[in-house]
């Protein structure tokens, strides 16, 4: 009886020290650093309701992950199968298991740029938007009639035109165009914030209207001192009722109306549109684009002058008059000569 006593004793202590060497190893194994792909990176992409064994199969297979076993027990060890998040991941070092595990609990998915510049309507950041992978340009028209978003600052709005912000956005791929929307029109919130909206109260405009007048100062000029200037011609025009005589107007009334070839021709200025500013005195009825910060900052603090009329210099550039006069010998300077001289140039 003794002896049995005793080899039972020591095979109980031989497993023992065996479950505890094999439960060293594999705590030893999840500390250890694995990097087993030659690429700078490797992108890995975990399937929405993938097991803890399929998972471990793909960071194997991708060289993240040495050993399928240790990735496993370690999960069970933390009780972290619930919580691995799916997506797509960027390994670009050597990494523990402990170390991958994190990332995937955490959900640490790769974030892709899309940067849409100011100036954009809604249909051409739709096309942005699907340029880049990220859905289709209906998915985004579709989430660009969330009006309700911004009915609180706009009780008039049919759709986000002039609310989503332009700049550049981080996004997980598979980001919804929906989630991509509710952020730009955050990003507005932010930019056109409560002094800019007091300073339009001020001038006798409503959250719509300064933002309408911001966008045809986006689309008028690039140049960061002449934003103020286009804001005083426009505001001047208004106090006296003179039409705004806006171009970009006519080109997206055009536009949305799908005959905008790519010029604007003298039969256009007729159009038949509640956005024809040369037709209809005031504002358009909406915004035509995307104003960035400093439009919207120009719009409510246009600059102090008496300019009502404003002609390209043909290099991205303004010159700005207060007369007619003065308007008309800017024209026949910087647009009848300067073409003159273009075409006898080339022929």
């Amino acid at each position: 009886m003794r002896r049995l006593i005793l080899w039972t004793l020591a095979v109980v202590l031989a497993g023992g020290a065996c479950a505890a060497g094999g439960l060293y190893w594999l705590d030893t194994q999840a500390r250890a650093s694995h990097r087993g792909y030659e690429d700078d990176d490797r992108i890995v992409v975990i399937e929405p309701g993938s097991s803890v064994v399929t998972i471990g199969r793909t960071l194997v297979d991708a060289g993240v992950v040495r050993d399928a076993r240790v990735f496993r027990w370690e999960i069970w060890r933390r009780g972290a199968g619930r919580r691995l998040q799916a997506g797509e991941y960027r390994f670009d070092r050597p990494m523990s298991v402990r170390e991958v595990i994190d990332t995937l609990v955490r959900g640490d998915v790769v974030q892709w740029p899309i940067t849409f510049p100011e100036g954009l309507s809604i249909a051409a950041m739709a096309d942005v938007f699907e340029r880049a992978g990220f859905g289709s340009a209906r998915d985004f028209l579709d989430a660009a009639r969330a009006a309700d978003l911004v009915k609180d600052l706009d009780p008039e709005a049919t759709d986000l035109e002039g609310y989503l912000f332009p700049d550049t956005y981080a996004l997980p791929r598979g980001a919804t165009a929906a989630r991509l929307a509710a952020r730009m029109v955050a990003r507005f919130r932010e930019a056109f914030a409560v002094d800019l909206q007091e300073r339009a109260r001020q001038l006798g405009l409503s959250v719509r209207q300064a933002v309408t007048l911001a966008s045809l100062v986006e689309k008028e000029t690039a140049k960061p001192d002449e934003r103020p200037l286009v804001s005083a011609v426009y505001h001047n025009r208004l106090r006296i009722g003179m039409p705004l005589q806006c171009d970009p107007t006519i080109i997206y009334a055009l536009e949305r109306a799908g005959r905008y070839t790519g010029n604007l021709r003298r039969d256009d200025l007729a159009l038949d549109s509640p956005y024809n500013t040369y037709r209809h005195r005031g504002l358009p009825p909406g915004p035509i684009a995307a104003p960035g910060r400093a439009s919207l900052e120009a719009a409510v603090r246009p600059a102090e002058a008496d300019y009502l009329y404003f002609v390209s210099r043909n290099d991205g550039s303004h010159v700005f008059a207060s007369t007619l006069k003065e308007h008309s010998a800017n024209v026949r300077r910087f647009q009848v000569q300067y073409f003159r001289e273009k075409r006898r140039r080339q022929g």
